[in-house]
């Protein structure tokens, strides 16, 4: 036992065990489970619309009600995370997902389907807040950023498993079925995270509940690391950063900017997300086959985000970023020019799903970089909940389109402008960026 090892310090610098690997990988998992609670409505969509004669412009407001709940929950749970814990914030974000999940099978009105939805969100707004930081704890510095980019691809290979579990159920039961899985698939997480994911030990060394220094022992113990006699000295804390900073003369074109780009691109990302199982039913296909399209697109949208990560190795994240934004416009227009065959619509699908995902991630590491160590928690706050507005806002303005009158391919190059101007946003932060003296490869 050694009374002045700092855990953190340790986990830093040694290499991954297993344990940590598991860690982490349980993660992944709760990240794709989000993933697929989120999409679980868009693959339903199409039975709903179908059942109870829903306009495309209230489905809109139906498919974008848990974005809502997600841009509170990630606030208000997120700070619960930093306040309690990161492991009670997932027990409590599952708890709420699977309620949610098992009464979206039970509504019988479009109201009731509006509440559960809203408050499925706040689980799985604060779910990805918790999971963020868990990563980064459980991971050494070296692999943290692989780590979290890791977590992030989990989002759509939750949306292809679950997707295609989703296209088997519909070929034999109808949309409530998605839900129903839903919830069994959520609640078996809450048994894996009971038993086998501890709190963070860098959570247990700053907050120091009860028994804080027993359980990062037992933590530690598991990772084959010595013991401690003796919690680590606090470091003094630094004040509190005011959110009034970000929007002082000095930040205030940096932080603009990158709420701009933020949420113009998540406005198109989940206009892609939300609305493809919906365009093709429409299109003459089967809601079975439409189901088959996203899942294409979130395939495409895992191999994205897994070519930035690699490609962040050996080039400029902002040039690498600016490039995929400008594609994802093109590529969104492209799906709106329609497909005469389901093949060709699943490939433009996947194409379509690479680029808008692989933005969705570097904008992630984009924010983490951008703002210094005493603005990095409310930055990034700011701009993420800024963001889930556009992604509340993607399904329901390209609904408000489609119900005007307005064909695919003009709503398609609508909606997909907002990829162009977050690329534009980003070009004009890069020497931003450089004034403040930001290091990172961006």
């Amino acid at each position: 036992m050694n009374a002045a090892l700092d855990p953190k310090r340790l986990l830093d610098q040694s290499p991954m065990n297993s344990f940590q690997v598991f860690a982490v990988c349980v993660c992944i998992l709760l990240t794709a489970l989000d993933g697929f609670d989120v999409l679980a409505i868009s693959f339903a969509a199409p039975g709903i619309a179908q059942e109870w004669s829903i306009s495309r412009a209230g489905l809109g407001v139906v498919l974008a009600m848990e974005l809502f709940g997600m841009a509170m929950g990630s606030i208000a749970l997120g700070g619960m995370a930093d306040r309690f814990g990161r492991r009670p914030t997932i027990l409590f974000c599952l708890i709420l997902m699977t309620v949610g999940m098992y009464c979206a099978s039970l509504v019988h009105t479009v109201n009731q389907l509006l509440i559960v939805r809203f408050f499925t969100g706040l689980g799985i707004g604060g779910m990805l807040a918790s999971t963020n930081a868990m990563v980064a704890e459980f991971s050494n510095a070296r692999y943290r950023s692989l780590a979290v980019i890791l977590m992030a691809a989990g989002y759509p290979i939750g949306a292809v498993i679950g997707g295609s579990v989703a296209t088997v159920l519909l070929q034999q039961m109808d949309w409530r079925a998605i839900f129903v899985f839903g919830a069994v698939a959520t609640g078996m997480f809450l048994i894996v995270v009971w038993f086998c994911l501890p709190e963070s030990i860098e959570f247990l060394a700053n907050k120091r509940p009860k028994n804080a220094l027993g359980r990062i022992n037992k933590t530690l113990e598991k990772m084959g690391h010595e013991t401690i006699a003796r919690l680590p000295d606090v470091q003094k804390a630094a004040p509190a950063s005011s959110y009034r900073q970000l929007f002082s003369e000095r930040y205030r074109a940096l932080t603009v900017l990158l709420m701009l780009g933020y949420f113009t691109h998540f406005m198109t990302f989940y206009f892609v997300l939300k609305w493809i199982p919906k365009i093709v039913v429409d299109m003459g296909y089967e809601a079975s086959s439409a189901g088959g399209v996203l899942v294409w697109a979130n395939v495409g949208g895992t191999l994205g985000a897994l070519c930035l990560g690699m490609l962040t190795a050996r080039a400029k994240l902002g040039k690498l970023l600016i490039v995929v934004l400008f594609l994802s416009f093109f590529m969104v227009c492209g799906f709106g020019l329609g497909q005469s065959t389901l093949p060709a619509l699943s490939v433009i699908a996947a194409a379509t799903g690479f680029f808008i995902n692989a933005g969705v991630v570097g904008y992630y590491a984009l924010v983490a970089n951008a703002f210094p160590s005493t603005l990095r928690a409310s930055g990034t706050g700011v701009v993420i909940g800024v963001g889930r507005g556009g992604a509340a806002l993607g399904p329901v303005l390209a609904g408000v389109l489609f119900s005007s009158g307005f064909g695919l391919l003009p709503v398609s190059i609508v909606m997909g402008s907002g990829a162009m101007i977050a690329a534009v946003a980003v070009f004009l932060l890069r020497p931003l960026l450089k004034q403040h003296d930001v290091t990172a490869n961006i």
